[in-house]
């Protein structure tokens, strides 16, 4: 007898090396998935401006259209375009290490081979006009929300794909729930995305694919043991279980092997010896 919904996913026609150089941007999933490719010794650069939502600010912070505006709100000073930790008492530092976060961006997507990028939502909030990345609980006056369409999203992402050619696509949407929409609110904001995503792989087929971390977690790890305590975030089991799905999709027997003993040398050096001496 079969006990679950096993997700079907097509092996990838091209497959990640060593050599590759892998820029992972998007919602907290994403920092999830790079710091098991970093502990494999690939070479993967993970949200250098933090974690980012929705589709378009990650856009923006590709394009290089990031208005970097910062504001003071409880004695601390904040980028509406970065997250929060980046956030810091000194408005100055806080300028200065988030411009040098977003040259670092550009050129880790200038260099990069493949991209990874994770949809948290299809919502996005706008203050003076402008899409922010992290409200940074501003007060709820000075913002207005908005659910994106899919004609929105693929109009934004569509003139980047295209001037980079050069480069590879892998879109997730990310499998944490946004409860504070609502779960019904959620489920349109994630459908919103997906069918996004669709669109974006129908008009790119040979950059641009789709990987069902999604899927994986709400129909094939279909039960709460597989969510951290706060029953919204996928459980370490749970990211160990897409991260080797995910291998099985983009990575050949032999990268693999090299993975599998570049982590074993990691594990060692993280090892904290007993007895020093």
């Amino acid at each position: 007898m079969k006990w679950r919904t096993e997700i079907e996913i097509p092996r990838s026609p091209w497959q990640l090396t060593l050599a590759d150089r892998i820029l992972l941007i998007g919602s907290c999933f994403t920092d999830s998935i790079g710091q098991k490719m970093q502990a494999c010794g690939l070479q993967a650069t993970c949200n250098p401006t933090g974690v980012l939502y929705n589709p378009m600010s990650i856009v923006q912070s590709l394009n290089g259209d990031m208005r970097v505006e910062i504001v003071e709100h409880d004695g601390l000073f904040h980028s509406m375009s970065h997250h929060g930790s980046f956030s810091g008492t000194d408005s100055e530092q806080v300028l200065r290490n988030c411009l040098q976060s977003l040259a670092g961006l550009h050129g880790d997507f200038a260099q990069a081979d493949v991209v990874f990028v994770t949809f948290g939502t299809a919502y996005v909030y706008y203050r003076n006009g402008q899409v922010v990345a992290n409200c940074h609980k501003l007060p709820e006056r000075e913002f207005t929300r908005e659910r994106l369409t899919v004609e929105q999203i693929v109009a934004a992402w569509r003139p980047l794909i295209r001037s980079h050619q050069d480069k590879r696509w892998v879109f997730t949407v990310s499998p944490i729930r946004h409860q504070r929409d609502g779960m019904h609110q959620n489920q349109l904001s994630k459908a919103v995305l997906l069918m996004a995503i669709e669109q974006l792989q129908r008009e790119f087929p040979e950059q641009v694919t789709y990987f069902p971390a999604y899927e994986i977690v709400l129909d094939e790890l279909r039960d709460y043991r597989f969510y951290a305590d706060d029953l919204v975030h996928p459980s370490p089991a749970a990211v160990d279980y897409i991260w080797q799905r995910l291998c099985e999709t983009f990575v050949s027997p032999d990268t693999l092997a090299a993975m599998q003993a570049n982590h074993k040398q990691w594990l060692r050096a993280q090892h904290r010896p007993l007895h020093e001496q």
